[in-house]
């Protein structure tokens, strides 16, 4: 099937056009989105995603229109289009068609578009990584408290840095030289039996999925700990993986030369989240 976009009111087939070529949101990046899934039945923390659309559009100076509770009714709408078990991603987005002087968006001139469309979730047969010479930026640099378009094009850099290299993706460092995530998801290393992921300090995305999976770690026994990591770390890393919305909790089975077979910390992890993201059936 094709993608369904909710806009003006409405449902249209495909990629509907939501901008014009004068709009805030395109000229000056006043846009922010979020991303969750479907598949199975289920849509797990399909409220906190909603949720955090709204947020990212407060933090980013927009005047969103909807609640989180009525954008998750329009997503769970949309996903009763599609034939019951389908692997879906569903992609709120919110923008400002207007500006206020130079560069302020205009809160009023806000606009919301819902896409859903049919994704495959990739397969957990692992991928390879490499550190990359890219840095996320800290919040006195870029807006970090919105998931904004705008911040994936350095992950985009690292990515197509560690393409030329032979490698999938690309782990890249805090301001400080610390560990933040990956170019796509956030990220996780095992020693010891024990998870350790880089703290929360701005500098990346605090995701859902991260979230959930330090909790249902800590639930199953398993000791997580979150700090400031050193690119040494990793090299010395008994298991690393990444957990994000698009793939959910997938292994690093290569990092620079160095092969890393998935271990139990990251089974453990994947076993859990997909134990939960059952439980929660909508």
């Amino acid at each position: 099937m094709q993608p369904i976009t909710f806009v003006d009111g409405g449902w249209k087939d495909g990629n509907a056009p939501v901008m014009g070529a004068m709009d805030h949101g395109l000229w000056l990046g006043s846009v922010v989105f979020d991303g969750a899934r479907a598949f199975d039945g289920v849509t797990p923390d399909l409220d906190l995603h909603c949720a955090r659309v709204i947020h990212s559009a407060h933090a980013l100076g927009l005047g969103p229109m909807l609640s989180a509770g009525e954008v998750m009714d329009i997503a769970l709408d949309g996903v009763a289009k599609f034939p019951p078990g389908s692997e879906l991603y569903i992609r709120p987005l919110l923008f400002a068609a207007e500006g206020m002087g130079h560069l302020m968006a205009d809160p009023a001139s806000t606009r919301f578009a819902l896409t859903v469309f049919p994704a495959a979730l990739p397969p957990p047969t692992g991928f390879s990584a490499c550190l990359s010479r890219f840095r996320r930026p800290g919040p006195e640099f870029a807006p970090t408290a919105a998931k904004a378009p705008g911040h994936y094009a350095q992950g985009a850099r690292a990515v197509a840095e560690a393409a030329g290299k032979g490698f999938d993706n690309a782990v890249l460092l805090d301001p400080l030289g610390h560990v933040a995530e990956l170019a796509t998801a956030n990220l996780f290393l095992a020693k010891d039996g024990v998870a350790v992921t880089p703290a929360e300090n701005g500098t990346f995305l605090n995701g859902i999925t991260r979230r959930r999976v330090i909790g249902l770690l800590r639930e199953s026994g398993t000791a997580v700990e979150e700090r400031a990591i050193s690119p040494e770390e990793l090299a010395a890393a008994d298991e690393i993986f990444s957990t994000g919305n698009w793939a959910k909790v997938v292994p690093l089975n290569c990092y620079e030369s160095r092969a890393l077979p998935p271990g139990p910390v990251f089974r453990r992890a994947r076993e859990a989240y997909w134990d939960f993201a059952h439980s929660r059936r909508r």
